[in-house]
């Protein structure tokens, strides 16, 4: 199968060539390529297909086949390339070929919504599904493409009417949601959508699978609609209509461009094991841009291409799947490639090339900002200059962000910390304010966990920029670490990164050939000045990725021919495994040792403490670590058990600064502000606060240019009067947090040069030195004061000290304090021009500035998600044009139309609008559902010119407007707008 699945690979490097050159180029190619002929080639290929479908259990054989879980897989890329060499095959292969692909479709058919007895605990749930932790997303799919072989190249089989209908229950329900899907009567190869019974989904259009949203998982929907139409297109045989109209698809598609890198794949901050997986990647692209046409998709799949030499050149050479996942992913990999290539020869055979968009338009169509819940634990914005989120799931809680969307900077994946020291914190409560471009004039987002330990917060701004802010959660704050690697072809892997800070540069080299970092069995021995302390700790930095710390013991001697003084003494630590405590390390015997919890392997600052009994002098310690070997870690000493001296660092810093300032190659910037700490580069892992926990804020910028990173340090920062409140104005806004479980009311001091001041929402007042912003912030919570205005004096100078200024909305300000003439500017890119003003001491001038939108909007319909989703009912326009804010679109309901708009969580409402475009206003009716499943009507709307209007007093997280006897001509709806109570 291997060497199959290789032959069939090659043919994707000839995907930028033209079929002519292709044709005539492929002999020499596949020689120069491989080392060996094409005939040979072709002859060991024929051979495995004559053994494998000889020894297939559908055909009598004994080795592989059928089981669902995932023989059927491989058995779709067997027939897939035995069809392809159909005329090559002798007559017994070719009828076990297709002997296979019959029983296949017969025995699945056979099992009904039932389970493979064969494939132990996997199952699809029968036609419910499931979507917390484990979606069953992916095994619908299973059973649906275990099932194509038989529809494509068996259409005269008696059975193929009840293949054809599992084929389509089973692809209908993939990504089945039950509140989507009753809302959409579309039919689909005939079935109503509304027929569908599976919620294999989140509410929020995300899916996990292993514990967490996964988006390979997510985008199983195209990979097994791509293996599935392959053997369709080979056959010449028309798709089924569900492959090109899959309920839900394009919202999962949105969901997945939120998390897309700039090289194709999508940015995995949970699933560990999944990242780079070229092949895997490739399928579900190829599907989306050659079959369905989508030109998001082609530019992905062309960021994958563009790199795939690069990476393949990389050791180990020619593999696809280098640096995750199981053995089965290399030739499934290589497959899909196939596969891949396939769609492409069908897609340049419809005449009809699918132009990618450029990568600036990618981002550009992907930007936005969406909280996915609790539930996933996400909260995710993709700007056009950066991706960031805030993770809250157990296990992964992180604060993520890739500049450029480059997933070859930063680490980010499983249990790797960033920001935070550690991601196995379970956050006690998490608060969460998203801003959108539509409702409040731009996009962001303000996350705040509360911790077992404390408080950290993180801002995502729309310049790419983000901040971060802790009340010191733990030791070695600002945890980043950094992907280094020689793979010339792609951008920063070069061979090494250079960390510039206020003290010089340094490059810390690439550590490639697959070497491991420092670690597994290691000794350390560890020398440094004389020290008299009663306690001495091995305090964690970075653990091993797989396992945290382990230690055989931990000797402790004053000069190299001194007792051990550990031995024996007592030993405590932040935890210990099942049979393996803390004392092991001490007991002198190499064959026991302690090793930290399974629960605490992902924490990075775990301990272990020896008390010697009384102060002792020391010179030297030695650690005889297992497998657990720490990467990074700090040796201290107390006298009392509470205070605690650094004696050492393993391994010594690349680069300690005490400037608050580095930039990562260039690529990314960071300031540190009010901490104690000096940052430090330990290889490929950079401390931002490198020593005990402390609050401490830090900036992150997009451009990590480092004299751009450098002036950003040297501006002064917004200060607090309160201990707990935190503030950055990074990327232009405000971000305020409040560290504590209390509300607070205090003043912020924004340090500005007062010919020019930036006005924040809510209320400042001006000082000779810039601004007092008054901050009320709940307990807990983060957010952001978006800049609204700059305020200038109308005929130079300084805009005068005592001048208070309320921004009520992005178009009106109200200003009181002494007389002075100043001209206001607003801020947003929106239009609007400067206002002139004149204020009189002792009277409040209220300004409106023209041409400017008044954000943010009481709207809460604006820009949420609506269904039905495509596939649409006929007659039927996108109703998500009723709720995007443009005057200039509409929403065609067609006969006795409905439509429902998704608030994202119940909500009191007071008002519903709705405005219509020229022609016969029909009859429209509301109804409010809390669960998308059950509704009760609301009233009829009462219609005066072209608003129609509905006053209520109920609750609802689903608005659905239903239109009743609408004819061809009648009145589209512009704007439906939901007005909280």
């Amino acid at each position: 199968m291997g060497r199959l699945q290789g032959t069939l690979h090659r043919q994707e490097f000839r995907l930028r060539r033209r079929p002519r050159e292709r044709s005539a180029a492929h002999p020499r190619y596949v020689r120069r390529r491989t080392g060996r002929r094409q005939k040979t080639l072709l002859a060991r290929t024929l051979a495995t297909i004559k053994h494998f479908a000889s020894s297939n259990r559908l055909t009598g054989g004994t080795e592989w086949g059928r089981t669902l879980f995932f023989d059927t897989t491989f058995q779709l890329y067997f027939v897939l390339a035995a069809r392809l060499l159909w005329d090559r095959l002798d007559s017994a292969t070719r009828e076990n070929v297709d002997t296979i692909a019959r029983a296949q479709a017969e025995f699945t058919a056979g099992l009904g919504t039932g389970d493979d007895p064969a494939s132990g605990d996997w199952t699809p749930r029968g036609l419910n599904g499931g979507f917390v932790g484990d979606t069953k997303l992916e095994e619908m799919g299973v059973y649906a493409q275990a099932l194509a072989p038989g529809l494509a190249w068996a259409p005269d089989n008696v059975q193929y009417p009840q293949w054809r209908d599992a084929f389509g229950r089973w692809s209908r329900n993939e990504a089945g949601l039950p509140a989507a899907d009753r809302a959409n009567p579309a039919l689909v190869d005939g079935v109503p959508i509304s027929d569908n019974t599976a919620q294999n989904l989140y509410d929020t259009f995300i899916v996990e699978n292993h514990g967490s949203f996964g988006p390979h998982y997510q985008s199983e929907l195209w990979r097994t609609s791509g293996r599935t139409a392959a053997h369709f297109v080979t056959a010449g045989r028309p798709l089924p209509e569900v492959l090109t109209a899959q309920p839900n698809a394009g919202l999962l598609w949105d969901t997945l461009l939120m998390v897309m890198s700039d090289s194709g794949e999508p940015l995995m901050p949970m699933v560990n094991d999944r990242e780079h997986l070229y092949g895997r990647d490739v399928i579900p692209l190829a599907f989306l841009a050659q079959v369905l046409g989508d030109r998001a998709a082609a530019r992905a799949e062309a960021a994958l291409a563009e790199r795939l030499a690069a990476y393949q050149a990389y050791a180990p050479v020619n593999r696809l799947t280098k640096f995750s996942g199981e053995p089965k992913y290399e030739p499934e990999a290589r497959a899909e490639i196939a596969i891949s290539y396939l769609l492409h020869e069908w897609r340049a055979a419809q005449g009809k090339e699918v132009r990618p968009l450029t990568e600036r338009e990618l981002f550009e169509r992907a930007s936005g900002v969406r909280d996915f819940g609790s539930g996933p634990g996400l909260v995710a914005h993709q700007s056009p200059a950066a991706w960031a989120a805030a993770v809250s799931k157990p296990g992964y809680v992180k604060f993520a962000w890739q500049p450029a969307h480059d997933d070859w900077l930063f680490t980010l994946s499983g249990n790797t910390p960033m920001f935070l020291p550690a991601t196995n914190a379970t956050p006690a409560a998490r608060s969460v304010t998203t801003y959108s471009e539509l409702r409040d004039g731009f996009d962001g987002s303000a996350t705040l966990f509360t911790l077992p330990t404390g408080f950290a917060g993180f801002t995502t701004l729309p310049s790419g920029d983000v901040v971060y802010a802790t009340s010191g959660t733990s030791a070695g704050e600002g945890h980043l670490e950094v992907h280094n690697l020689t793979m010339p072809g792609i951008k920063g892997l070069d061979g090494g990164r250079t960390y510039t800070a206020a003290e010089g540069a340094t490059t810390v080299a690439a550590k490639d050939g697959g070497a491991p970092a420092p670690g597994g069995g290691r000794t350390d021995d560890i020398t440094f000045t004389r020290a008299s302390y009663r306690q001495l700790r091995m305090r964690g930095i970075t653990p091993d990725p797989k396992y945290g710390y382990s230690l055989y013991a931990i000797e402790v001697r004053d000069g190299a021919e001194g007792a051990d003084l550990a031995r024996g003494a007592t030993a405590t630590a932040s935890s210990s495994d099942a049979g393996k405590g803390a004392a092991l390390a001490v007991d002198g015997d190499l064959a026991t040792r302690w090793a930290v919890s399974v629960a605490d392997r992902p924490r990075a600052d775990s301990w272990i403490t020896v008390d010697l009994g009384q102060e002792r002098e020391f010179d030297r310690v030695t650690l005889r670590w297992e497998a657990a070997a720490g990467r990074a870690y700090a040796l201290q000493g107390s006298v009392d058990g509470k205070t605690w001296t650094d004696l050492e660092r393993y391994p010594h810093a690349d680069l300690t600064s005490t400037g608050g300032w580095v930039s990562v190659d260039g690529r990314a910037g960071l300031v540190v502000r009010g901490g104690k700490n000096p940052l430090a580069v330990y290889g490929d892992t950079l401390i931002l606060s490198d020593g005990p926990a402390e609050a401490v804020l830090v900036e992150g910028y997009a451009d990590g240019d480092p004299s751009e990173v450098k002036a950003a340090a040297g501006r002064e920062a917004p200060r607090s009067e309160h201990p707990s409140v935190r503030a950055s104005t990074a990327g232009g806004h405000l971000s305020l947090f409040n560290l504590s479980a209390a509300a607070v009311t205090t003043t912020v001091s924004v340090p500005q040069d007062t010919r020019s001041v930036r006005l924040y929402a809510g209320i400042q007042t001006l000082t000779a030195d810039g601004t007092d912003y008054r901050a009320e912030l709940p307990a807990a919570r983060a957010e952001v004061a978006p800049a609204r205005f700059v305020l200038r004096p109308d005929g130079g100078g300084r805009v005068p000290a005592g001048l208070r200024a309320e921004v009520v909305d992005a178009a009106t300000l109200r200003l009181t304090g002494p007389s002075c003439r100043l001209v206001v500017i607003p801020l947003g890119g929106r239009g609007g021009r400067a206002t002139h003003v004149s204020v009189r001491r002792g009277r409040t001038e209220n300004v409106t500035v023209l041409g400017t939108t008044a954000y943010p909007l009481t709207d809460i319909a604006l820009g949420r998600v609506t269904f039905p989703t495509a596939p649409l009912p006929a007659g039927m326009s996108d109703p998500a044009a009723a709720v995007d804010g443009d005057p200039h679109t509409s929403w065609t309901p067609g006969a006795d139309g409905r439509m429902v708009v998704d608030l994202g969580a119940p909500t009191a409402i007071g008002e519903i609008r709705i405005s219509w475009t020229g022609g016969r206003v029909p009859s429209a009716e509301a109804e409010f559902s809390t669960d998308g499943l059950s509704y009760e009507p609301v009233g009829t709307f009462r219609t005066r010119g072209r608003v129609a209007t509905l006053t209520t007093q109920g609750t609802a997280r689903y608005v659905a407007l239903r239109i009743r006897g609408r004819a061809r001509n009648d009145a589209r709806v512009v704007s439906l707008s939901v007005l909280p109570v």
